[in-house]
């Protein structure tokens, strides 16, 4: 047996379990990943919470919760092409990250190695948050010279892309509440105080005017950014539904370019940004770290971790490629 977050009924963090369940193994054509992390996203929860949200994804009930994960292949099927035993690997599987085994059909194009240098917590934080932040600045084209305005600059999606425009070489404004200023102050961003006159303080901060903007929660910001001259082609948001206010562009992680995560991983590994885990709890907390969560207070990312009871020595289903 093993163990797997599961959800029979749409509510809240009430209705996740850690389960035992029957232990999973690759087919053909498919691998199995030992899961040793598992970042949380919004999206999760919201899954869990909604079910036209849930029917969108392809998601039913009784399911499994969790996309971004982190681990290393232990079993590869016959015929299963891309993947070793042993390997480090991370990336996203729907509804199937928070479980001791994962088993994800090849070729697997939501999975990548891990590179050397990377630990597993971290690598589980970046496929959502990395790839929607790269999304969210390649719609309004980020160059350097710009002043950006980063909505929800302190949450999960913002840390990365509030470092990612500074490498771009744009300056930053970030809003936030005021107990968030030194953080953000720390990844290089201005902070600024959300809510109504948001405008009017961005004004004052930079007189010289904003010249793009990123919305990640809502559409507060990207309405700021209008009243202040930005046009609608340089506002992008990434959680306001495929209709955002004045015509600003709608993104998300799956327009990122396909060398987005080989960048912030480089970026990660020649030291130029970091990973803020605001928190790790061990999965049979899942509850905590849902609630913690959602309450969009946290100061960057929160990660499941998976120490398992079973036998962890890899297993080979058939054979790997190569042998």
């Amino acid at each position: 047996m093993s163990r797997a977050v599961v959800y029979e009924t749409f509510g809240g963090p009430e209705v996740l379990d850690v389960r035992e369940v029957p232990e999973p193994h690759a087919g053909p054509g498919e691998i199995r990943i030992r899961v040793a992390a598992a970042g949380l996203n919004p999206m999760d929860w919201g899954l869990a919470a909604h079910p036209a949200l849930a029917a969108q994804f392809g998601v039913t009930v009784p399911a499994g919760f969790g996309y971004d994960l982190a681990g290393v292949v232990d079993e590869v099927g016959d015929g299963a092409i891309g993947f070793s035993v042993g390997q480090r690997v991370f990336g996203g599987v729907m509804a199937k990250a928070a479980a001791d085994f994962t088993v994800v059909a090849t070729p697997a194009e939501t999975l990548w190695p891990t590179p050397e240098g990377i630990g597993d917590e971290v690598a589980a934080t970046l496929p959502v948050a990395g790839l929607t932040a790269a999304a969210a600045l390649s719609a309004i084209g980020l160059r350097s010279g710009d002043t950006l305005l980063v909505g929800g600059a302190a949450g999960g999606v913002g840390v990365f892309a509030v470092q990612l425009a500074k490498l771009a070489g744009a300056r930053v404004l970030g809003t936030a509440g005021e107990g968030t200023f030194d953080f953000l102050r720390r990844l290089g961003a201005e902070p600024v105080t959300y809510g109504p006159g948001l405008a009017d303080r961005v004004r004052s901060l930079a007189p010289g005017g904003v010249t793009a903007a990123a919305d990640l929660f809502g559409t507060e910001t990207a309405e700021a950014a209008l009243a202040l001259g930005v046009p609608p082609e340089r506002i992008s948001t990434v959680a306001a539904g495929p209709n955002p206010p004045g015509g600003v562009r709608a993104t998300g992680g799956v327009d990122a370019d396909h060398g987005a995560l080989a960048r912030i991983t480089g970026a990660i590994l020649a030291g130029e940004l970091t990973v803020p885990i605001a928190a790790t709890f061990p999965v049979e907390k899942v509850r905590e770290a849902v609630i913690l969560q959602a309450g969009r207070h946290v100061h960057g990312k929160i990660v499941l971790t998976f120490s398992l009871t079973t036998d962890e020595r890899p297993h080979r289903n058939e054979r790997s490629p190569g042998d």
